[in-house]
């Protein structure tokens, strides 16, 4: 087994027990979180800019041709397991109106997330590490049963409407949502509460070395008249050390927005703390369809270097003990060496 290889599963063995990694670890560039915090004394940011359209079959085809910038802030804090995270989308867009007889457009911009919230990884099946066969390479890459148990965590935080202009409920067509003609009817336009709820449930998976498996389980928009409900499906692949590709589908279930979107891209690590992607998605409905490309980059400033994990604080016990115990074994060895010389002039 070449040396380079044994040192990257020794490393690996110990870092498996705490959440920091010596490369950046980021949820872009699919729109999943993963199940591990950045690590504690870890500032990460992850945003980018990318291009919608949009066109809806039931409002005779109106469309959307949205800019939009995205942000997300990532803070390890107080333990490893534990982050705050926010994230943030704000969108130029042009609305083209084809439900009245003459076609008009107008250009909007606003806020079309601001999210906070707190992760907390709650399982991790490894832990304590993953048993290395130092003899092995076949036996450290073949796929265990154990390698589908995921670790699994938990984000909770609020939406805050910040600002005038925001998209309500996320409904890029909000605008059509209630026609000209029924706002005739002295109702009032439906306003989206300035707090409501938002909650993930995240898993992660790792196998064969180089795959990634992500599920996410989100209700948003809790406490809301239009609250709802969503899934994430990631899988990732490196293929390289520095490059990795991606296959991802999005189910989006709610009373004013109804979507399935497949997405995939790739991303690759300019350096151990910045990593650049592109993405590619699609949405598989009429009401509206629509099309997404991604250009971000994610990058962290590492505090980390004066946090010594438990794992590591183990390790060098560990090693600590074996010294100990060896210049025990060398001191008792010449003792018994000096008795028998003793022995044999007697």
């Amino acid at each position: 087994m070449p040396k380079s290889l044994l040192v990257f599963f020794l490393v690996l063995t110990m870092e498996l027990g705490a959440q920091y990694t010596d490369q950046i670890n980021s949820n872009r560039p699919g729109a999943s979180i993963g199940a591990f915090a950045v690590g504690k004394g870890v500032v990460q940011f992850e945003g980018g800019i990318a291009y919608r359209k949009y066109k809806h079959e039931s409002y005779n085809y109106s469309s959307i041709d949205a800019n939009l910038v995205f942000l997300s802030v990532r803070w390890g804090f107080l333990f490893e397991r534990l982050e705050l995270t926010y994230q943030g989308g704000y969108i130029f867009d042009r609305l083209t109106n084809k439900i009245s007889s003459s076609e008009y457009s107008l250009k909007r911009k606003g806020f079309l997330q601001n999210y906070l919230g707190i992760k907390y990884q709650f399982f991790d099946p490894f832990k304590k590490g993953r048993e290395v066969n130092i003899y092995s390479w076949k036996a450290n890459n073949t796929f265990k049963l154990r390698d589908l148990i995921p670790a699994v965590s938990i984000t909770a935080g609020a939406n805050y409407i910040l600002g005038k202009n925001h998209y309500p409920f996320g409904d890029m067509f909000d605008l059509l949502y209630r026609p000209i003609f029924f706002q005739n009817l002295n109702l009032s336009p439906e306003k989206e509460p300035q707090l409501s709820l938002r909650g993930v449930l995240a898993s992660q998976s790792h196998f064969f070395g180089t795959w990634v498996f992500v599920t996410n389980f989100i209700y948003d928009r809790y406490l809301t008249d239009y609250s709802e409900k969503s899934y994430i499906l990631t899988l990732t692949h490196t293929f390289h050390p520095l490059w990795s590709v991606y296959l991802e589908n999005q189910g989006i279930f709610g009373e004013r927005y109804n979507d399935l979107i497949f997405r995939t891209g790739a991303a690759y690590l300019l350096t151990n703390d910045i990593q650049v992607e592109g993405t590619f998605g699609i949405g598989a409905r009429s009401d509206p369809s629509s099309v997404f490309i991604n250009l971000g980059v994610s990058y962290r400033l590492d505090f980390h270097k004066s946090f010594t994990s438990a794992a590591e604080i183990e390790y060098k016990e560990t090693k600590k003990e074996e010294k100990q115990l060896k210049k025990t074994v060398r001191k008792n060895n010449k003792a018994e060496k000096k008795r028998s010389r003793k022995a044999k002039k007697i």
